[in-house]
């Protein structure tokens, strides 16, 4: 973040293309938009840009107060799975020219579009405006292609027409990733819809998140892109072998199957107790879904033929994903709430198609729902090439 003298500076130079200024303080989604337009960075400035919260459009101080609870909610959208790809940002709070103020500094985005559920945003002089079809041309032909993360990377040999199914592009992701109006236009060829949603690279080629998302095949091209299912008639895996399933085919349609896999293994006890009989599953299934979507999003595409196994006791579920901890998450700050995104492209695409609701938030959902059912808190062992998790059955 810059220096109050720095900040100064660019508040007295009033509101531009960078630059910002808002009275509201409960616009979240205002807050989004402007994050998202600078980010963007359409008039590709290369450096921040700014919103300046309590500041009338006219530079003079709004006199608002500026508490933790907003500094925390504007801290907070982030990575509240609205703005995508996550933007790089910073909150303070400031006391410029004599006004006490909120700053957001927004970072220009390696990797636009960035777009708030599905809708672009720009900044075009002092207003802001949603994108029309040539501005996002533009931006997408800004992509610092040398930075990219693994999962948007091409894939070589793949092609969209021997590879990817675009009957599913067409009728079920992309009315899912872009906003009904943008969709209505009609003036956007397939090509530049794939790589303006980070599907295929500046020549076509399909992107590692295309082919796991919309692939025909995707174990030909990432051989460990499955999950193992093993259910042992006993508490340990030396114990018969009562299920055994492979779970194929794309992400969207693993963690479908998934979900019916978990149904028909969760057993419900009856509780007769009590004027109303009760169901209490033995483990809730919310807490399954969470870990497991977890590791199969998150895991280690990149040079690993292992898929995610999930071995289901009688005493416990124990799931393993291959990859350690990524960025900013280590193992001594696992499972607190410190995010990063080893695969932030499949993230989105996951978010798109109603997978995760937000991000950052599924290990303590996890274990909200485990201790409301009354099951033990997940245990989780970090190694250098897999993560383990183990869940206990509820007593």
């Amino acid at each position: 973040m810059l220096t109050d003298q720095e900040l100064e500076n660019i508040l007295n130079e009033g509101e531009s293309d960078h630059v910002e200024f808002t009275e509201s303080t409960r616009d979240l989604e205002k807050f989004r938009k402007a994050i998202c337009a600078f980010a963007n960075d359409l008039p590709d400035h290369r450096s921040p840009g700014f919103v300046f919260i309590g500041i009338k459009d006219d530079g003079n101080c709004a006199d608002l107060t500026i508490d933790d609870e907003l500094l925390q909610k504007l801290g907070g959208l982030r990575g509240d799975g609205k703005i995508l790809p996550f933007p790089r940002m910073e909150v303070s709070r400031r006391v410029l020219n004599l006004c006490e103020v909120a700053v957001i500094q927004v970072e220009p985005s390696d990797n636009p579009l960035v777009k708030v559920d599905g809708r672009c945003w720009i900044r075009v002089g002092p207003r802001r405006a949603q994108a029309s079809a040539e501005e996002e041309r533009r931006l997408t032909e800004k992509r610092r292609w040398g930075n990219v993360p693994y999962d948007m990377q091409g894939v070589t040999g793949a092609s969209v027409e021997n590879d990817l199914d675009m009957r599913r592009f067409e009728n079920e992701y992309l009315p899912a990733a872009v906003s009904p109006e943008v969709l209505e236009e009609n003036d956007r060829s397939v090509e530049a819809q794939l790589q303006a949603l980070r599907l295929t690279t500046q020549d076509g080629t399909p992107t590692v998140t295309a082919i796991l998302i919309l692939g025909k095949a995707p174990r030909d091209w990432f051989p460990g892109a499955y999950i193992q299912f093993v259910r042992h008639a006993g508490n340990a895996v030396t114990d018969p072998v009562a299920d055994h399933q492979e779970i194929r085919g794309t992400l969207p349609q693993q963690l479908r199957e998934l979900d019916q896999i978990l149904k028909a293994n969760i057993r419900n006890a009856l509780d007769t107790s009590g004027d109303r009989h009760i169901e209490n599953p033995d483990y809730p299934l919310e807490a399954l879904r969470e870990i497991m979507r977890n590791a199969v999003i998150h895991r280690n595409y990149q040079g690993s033929n292992s898929p995610v196994r999930i071995t289901w006791l009688e005493d416990s579920v124990e799931i393993t994903s291959p990859g350690s901890t990524f960025g900013e998450v280590t193992r001594d700050n696992f499972g607190t709430g410190i995010t990063d995104y080893r695969n932030p492209t499949i993230a989105e695409a996951m978010k798109n198609m109603g997978f995760m609701q937000r991000f950052g938030i599924g290990i303590a959902t996890a274990r909200k729902a485990l201790g409301q059912n009354g099951n033990p808190p997940p245990e989780f062992n970090v190694q250098d090439t897999f993560i383990y998790t183990r869940i206990k059955k509820r007593q």
